[in-house]
């Protein structure tokens, strides 16, 4: 799918802008792309233009809420699928995405973004072939790219996910400029779509899946064995797991883990907020 370019909103934003056309301002400087650039806005009593084309206000928008034209009116960034999956505004200014209300990104401390930098660098992806299991929002995929990937093959499941990420400029399009042809962007559940993909073709793994309640299946013994057989001897392994609080679930997940991908054949120890294995 396309990417969209056109300007998106929140509730912030639209009262700058507001506040501005009060004061007596005819234009405002305002980015339009969640902070990537700033644009000049002109604006008027029954709208505002950007890139040559006319808007009208819209009516008062919701808090914690992303919008986009979508050819009629501001339109929410969510869709219903499986459930509720919404794109959410951050302090940062880059988005992180929700699934029924449920943060699937760091966010709080630091801005998804850079989050995703720092795991990406423990698997050194300059000049790799990459393996991106769980895509999400593709910033694992933007990371790999500014650091000088080779390729990067990436799945995702979820076609709500895909269409957030054509609204999310942060997310990087595959057909984009940067991504130079490097980045192959598939639907698609990696639990059986990796048994597709040849032994020994790529250099590092990134894996970052749904909390195991919801994907037990990508915590699974077969599928470490899976990563495993594509992944060469030497190549690097960043898994996510976040910290789930082992006094409620009664499980250490980071040390489970760690042990099912040293069976597989890895040498794994528990890094940042998950486990960084390498094949034996």
């Amino acid at each position: 799918m396309p990417h969209y370019t056109g300007p998106l909103l929140t509730r912030p934003l639209l009262e700058q802008l507001q506040t501005a056309l009060k004061k007596g301002s005819s234009e405002a400087s305002a980015s339009l792309d969640l902070g990537r650039s700033q644009q000049t806005v002109s604006l008027s009593a029954d709208g505002w233009q950007y890139r040559g084309q006319h808007y009208p206000w819209p009516a008062k928008l919701k808090d914690r809420t992303i919008y986009y034209w979508d050819g009629d009116e501001f339109s929410a960034a969510s869709r219903f699928g499986s459930g509720l999956y919404k794109l959410v505004p951050t302090d940062w200014g880059i988005p992180t995405f929700e699934i029924d209300g449920i943060k699937m990104l760091v966010s709080a401390q630091i801005s998804p973004l850079d989050d995703a930098r720092r795991k990406v660098a423990l698997v050194e992806p300059r000049g790799k072939q990459l393996l991106d299991t769980c895509g999400g929002m593709g910033y694992f995929a933007a990371c790999c790219l500014d650091e000088g990937v080779a390729s990067i093959r990436s799945f995702e499941k979820s076609p709500e996910v895909l269409w957030l990420r054509t609204l999310n400029p942060w997310s990087p399009d595959p057909d984009g400029e940067h991504a130079g042809g490097r980045l192959q962007l598939t639907q698609g559940d990696i639990s059986k779509e990796i048994e597709g993909i040849a032994d020994a073709s790529m250099d590092a793994v990134l894996h970052d899946p749904p909390r195991f309640g919801i994907a037990g299946e990508l915590y699974s013994q077969v599928f470490y064995d899976q990563l495993a057989r594509v992944l060469r001897k030497g190549g690097r392994l960043f898994h996510y797991t976040g910290a789930p609080n082992k006094l409620t679930s009664g499980r250490d997940v980071p040390r489970e883990v760690a042990t099912r991908l040293q069976k597989a054949g890895f040498k794994a120890e528990l890094a940042l907020d998950g486990v960084l294995a390498v094949r034996k």
